[in-house]
């Protein structure tokens, strides 16, 4: 954006731009103060031109892909929607220090955002609104086969997300755990070549001996639905076993420990489920992308926390499926009942590594904020290779301590342990409780996404954590 001593752009695309123009770019950014600040942005419309608007979007002085280049796509997708647009092109005002492989995920992050930023949940509305936008040029940035690749690996982490997204924002009275559990089954038989389906039944999952899951489910009239997919490639070896266990409370009215007061948040509890569209968001795109030389399995123990003579009462003692008894002192603190049996059961399978994803805390909240999602792992590894992953995706996270003095506080007097070690590091004592659930010589990590999973400004899901779950199982592929 800077001007030389006659106001004029020094860069080259924006000053022959300018030019075409009769300087009115150079004149209107002054006057505005567009300086080329990320976020800010401005429009013109033109009344002889070719195009109807030319449009400046800031990026700052240093964006880095992915994540500038997706809010460029996300602003880009407003800037549209305003305007009603049909058409849009895309052009970067400097692309020339860009590496081939660069320009590649550059164009492929603009795509993503673009797509995603266009995209409206309007399911439940009487009067949907439609987006008139029907094609995007993103000039400068390459063509051919490897491009085009990039571009259908974008659509298909897009649609997962989207779809998980749905889920989220679907009501408990629509999506309960047996409309969760369809889902799941439709996902394997539209990928049928490289997806299996198993839902147990609660009676199944008596067999199990699932006493920590089944004990949060006995209070609803809707029973619960144990879900469990299996991706494996359709030819060659496997290399690594993976799982993926997400949280799938429909609804979590808290149990007898009823969610009351300023902040409890009980009006959104449909989002209790999030951890659980992620991992079947990103079942989804990997149905698609069919990575070989690794297996993956999608796990949730769906259900929900309800309040009748059946429930779960405060004091209660119940028995995880490896034999671990639970006093329960809060029966709000019911996602880790669900989880340990899931956790549990994830290891049976005979996986390499686990990653859980749980709408689990508020403390985690009150710690990172909405937009960052708590990472508690005892593995460097896996923390290395989940980090890499969201620098492709651009989602965020923070790698919280797992402090093991913390565990004295959820020692029961009466049984192996109690549910919940009260407010204090509530965040580090959840994952302490879903450590006792996991092998050993499994590699775990809990992501409490409990922030991130919903955006409060504009009351809609994010899906956040499909895109880092896809590019986590693509590292471990062959």
């Amino acid at each position: 954006m800077s001007k030389d001593e006659n106001s004029k752009f020094q860069n080259s695309i924006l000053k022959k731009l300018d030019g075409l123009l009769g300087g009115m770019l150079a004149e209107v950014s002054s006057e505005e103060d567009f300086t080329g600040k990320a976020g800010k942005s401005m429009v013109l419309r033109l009344p002889s031109c070719g195009s109807k608007r030319v449009g400046l979007i800031g990026l700052g002085k240093t964006a880095s892909y992915p994540a500038s280049f997706q809010r460029l796509g996300e602003a880009v997708a407003a800037a549209s929607k305003t305007a009603q647009a049909n058409s849009v092109a895309i052009i970067l005002a400097s692309s020339e220090d860009l590496s081939n492989e660069s320009k590649l995920s550059t164009a492929s992050a603009i795509a993503s955002g673009t797509v995603l930023g266009m995209y409206e949940d309007s399911r439940y509305k009487s009067e949907p609104r439609k987006p008139k936008l029907n094609s995007v040029d993103i000039i400068g940035l390459g063509t051919g086969p490897e491009l085009e690749k990039k571009l259908k690996y974008a659509e298909n982490v897009s649609s997962a997300i989207i779809f998980g997204r749905e889920l989220v924002n679907s009501p408990a009275n629509v999506l309960t755990p047996a409309a969760l559990a369809a889902e799941a089954s439709n996902i394997a038989s539209l990928y049928s070549d490289v997806l299996s389906a198993n839902i147990l039944s609660a009676e199944q999952c008596k067999e199990l001996k699932m006493g920590s899951y089944l004990g949060v489910a006995a209070a609803s009239a809707n029973p619960p639905h144990f879900i469990h997919l299996c991706y494996k490639p359709s030819s060659g070896p496997i290399k690594t076993k993976l799982a993926l266990v997400g949280k799938g409370l429909t609804f979590d009215s808290g149990g007898y420990n009823i969610k009351t007061g300023a902040g409890c948040s009980i009006d959104i509890m449909k989002t209790d489920m999030g951890g659980s569209a992620a991992v079947l968001g990103a079942a989804k795109a990997l149905g698609q992308i069919k990575p070989p030389g690794v297996e993956v399995h999608f796990i949730v123990a769906s259900c929900e926390n309800m309040i009748s003579g059946t429930g779960m009462r405060p004091g209660d003692i119940i028995t995880a499926s490896n034999g671990k008894t639970i006093e329960v002192n809060n029966t709000d603190a019911e996602g880790r009942l669900t989880l340990a049996d899931a956790l549990v059961y994830a290891c049976n399978q005979g996986v390499d590594k686990i990653v859980d994803l749980a709408t689990l805390t508020g403390a985690c909240i009150v710690a990172l904020g909405p937009s960052i999602a708590g990472v508690f792992t005892p593995s460097d590894d896996l923390a290395k290779e989940v980090f890499e992953a969201s620098e492709v995706s651009g989602e965020k996270f923070w790698r919280m301590p797992l402090e093991e003095s913390y565990w004295e506080s959820m020692k029961s007097g009466v049984a192996d342990m109690v549910n919940t070690g009260g407010r204090q590091g509530g965040a580090i004592t959840a994952a302490l409780f879903l450590k006792q659930f996991v092998d050993e010589k499994v590699q775990w990590m809990h992501i409490d996404l409990a922030g991130p999973v919903w955006n409060d400004k504009k009351r809609v899901a994010t899906g956040f954590g499909i895109a880092t779950l896809v590019e986590w199982v693509l590292k471990n592929s062959s």
